[in-house]
């Protein structure tokens, strides 16, 4: 079909959403709108569906929606898997709408569908999974994408995000489907009536708490002082109840940020790795001088966090230094309070940073690397797990904000996160440090390792061959030399023998110890630049990265 005539059959049939009618009448006129919403179905994969709101196979939409719960439903109930599903959303614009049109679908193929009553984090759908013991989870998140962004994530029986040949199969099945004509669908409080939609208590998330509290050293927390901020999405009720039963008392939540709104109207992009997203919460900290700002992404799976920088202001700690920090002080707590395991494991990502091996070896953890994606991370606690070995995991993290100490959830949990920073910064300040000067003295010890992120956007149909094209020509043209410093090793891992499952990733290790990683991002149309150096001082580390970041700058634009 022509992009004219799968427009005037979204004109006829889709007329569930008036927001979607009144948008396709706007573009009858524009062809290059209408082929960026059709020119593709939007894809499906591990992490389910994510992308702009709006009208069009390449949206997300109801009819979206519907045709992946379609698709999920027919997986299910093809499986030996549990017929029932817990969903969640967060603040986003359509959040509600698109979780109660799943929910419709999923009760009319015979599938019970189990919605928490209001926005609820991420973590705790992971958690609802198991806890309800569901066949899958749905979480209907963009996670820190700007506003115009929504998403569907899906996860499996045992809490993680499904596996790549669950998402396989899920996509074979969706990929059968019409948009119309396929989907099953039964009225909601029909639905409701006969038992096929329910509602998770109260006392499901309440749990999810005290499990995150069980996993707690126990320091005393109650002179700490905590500026929080939830960048108006779903932290605001768990965490505050986390907070409450951690004896923290002194918190100041920034006030513009503190309600759910999928405008996010003080932080176009909602993502704690972004000064901009916690800018509003620093200029409290000028006011309130908390010991420690902290803020969660819109589903709560996501840290950021601030401290102060002894000279008056605050300076944002990052994913990895966040991440090193928090391993480095499990590790000495647990070993100081007799709870390390034998063998304990860790579990890091491959574009995460280099520190945590010699952490690592200092204390006699086995570090594991994984692909980029906490689902990865979540899938090395079920390994434990099988093999009755879960206690041996103690921590794991990713350079963007995710963080785990526990087998409580299978994904990244900004909830047990705000507890373990708050319980760090209290230890360290009853040793007269802040979490900087922690920071600091790890970089003493170990090297003063610099990890940067450089994203590259590639918009639309054009962008995304664009982008092929560029991973296709870094692999046939091998460079030597980057940035004036030799290349020891080349790893593709989508063609060399990793031992990990196959991924459209390049890493180059240099003869200095420094680290350039490429990957086309899974959620958005961008290639990602990861890089990474060490040196005897941070202007030293921060030098290489400089020049790392040109030469892929260059790669980018050639």
């Amino acid at each position: 079909m022509t992009y004219t005539s799968v427009l005037q059959l979204w004109l006829a049939r889709a007329v569930d959403d008036p927001d979607l009618a009144v948008e396709l009448h706007k573009i009858q006129n524009d062809p290059a709108g209408v082929e960026d919403r059709f020119y593709r179905d939007l894809a499906f994969g591990t992490g389910g569906l994510r992308g702009v709101i709006g009208a069009g196979t390449n949206r997300m939409n109801v009819y979206t929606v519907r045709r992946a719960t379609q698709g999920l439903a027919d997986y299910l109930n093809a499986s030996g898997l549990p017929k029932t599903v817990a969903i969640a959303h967060d603040s986003r614009h359509k959040g509600e709408l698109f979780c109660r049109e799943a929910a419709r679908v999923l009760a009319a193929n015979g599938i019970t569908a189990w919605l928490y009553p209001r926005l609820e984090p991420t973590p705790a759908l992971s958690w609802a999974v198991r806890y309800l013991g569901c066949g899958a989870g749905i979480c209907v998140t963009a996670s820190h994408n700007p506003a115009k962004y929504n998403g569907y994530k899906v996860y499996g029986a045992d809490g993680c995000q499904i596996t790549l040949e669950a998402a396989e199969k899920v996509q074979a099945a969706i990929n059968k489907l019409d948009y119309f004509d396929d989907i099953k669908l039964i009225g909601y409080d029909e639905a409701v009536a006969g038992g096929r939609i329910r509602t998770i208590d109260d006392k499901c998330l309440s749990d999810f708490v005290d499990a995150v509290l069980a996993l707690r050293p126990g320091n005393d927390v109650s002179k700490l002082k905590l500026v929080y901020t939830p960048l108006n999405g779903t932290g605001l009720e768990p965490v505050k109840m986390l907070l409450d039963r951690m004896g923290v008392t002194q918190v100041t939540v920034v006030p513009e940020q503190e309600k759910p709104d999928g405008d996010f109207p003080t932080c176009p992009y909602p993502n704690p790795e972004s000064r901009e997203a916690m800018e509003t919460g620093l200029r409290l900290c000028d006011t309130v001088h908390p010991d420690l700002m902290l803020g969660t992404d819109p589903d709560c799976d996501r840290m950021g966090a601030a401290v102060p920088d002894g000279q008056g202001g605050y300076r944002l700690i990052t994913g990895n230094e966040m991440g090193v920090l928090l391993f480095d002080y499990i590790c000495r707590t647990r070993i100081a309070n007799g709870t390390m395991p034998k063998n304990p494991v860790a579990v890091t990502t491959i574009v995460s940073t280099d520190m945590a091996t010699p952490i690592a070896q200092e204390y006699g953890v086995e570090l594991r690397r994984t692909l980029t994606g906490f689902k990865f991370i979540g899938e090395q606690i079920g390994l434990l797990e099988a093999a009755g070995e879960k206690e041996r995991y103690i921590f794991g993290f990713e350079e963007s904000y995710g963080y785990l100490s526990g087998a409580h959830v299978r994904d990244k949990d900004a909830v047990n996160a705000v507890m373990l920073a708050c319980e760090a910064a209290a230890w360290y300040a009853a040793r007269g440090m802040t979490l900087l000067d922690a920071v600091n003295a790890l970089y003493d010890k170990y090297g003063w390792y610099r990890n940067d992120l450089r994203s590259f956007t590639f918009e639309g149909e054009s962008g995304m061959h664009t982008m092929q094209a560029i991973m296709a020509r870094l692999r046939s043209d091998v460079p030597f030399v980057i940035a004036g410093h030799g290349v020891n090793r080349v790893v593709d891992y989508q063609n060399d023998d990793t031992g990990l499952p196959k991924a459209d990733v390049l890493e180059y290790r240099l003869e200095n110890g420094a680290k350039l990683m490429v990957r086309p991002s899974g959620t958005e149309p961008k290639i990602k630049v990861y890089l990474s150096a060490v040196g005897k001082s941070a202007a030293e580390a921060d030098a290489v990265n400089a020049a790392l970041a040109a030469a892929a700058a260059e790669w980018m634009n050639a």
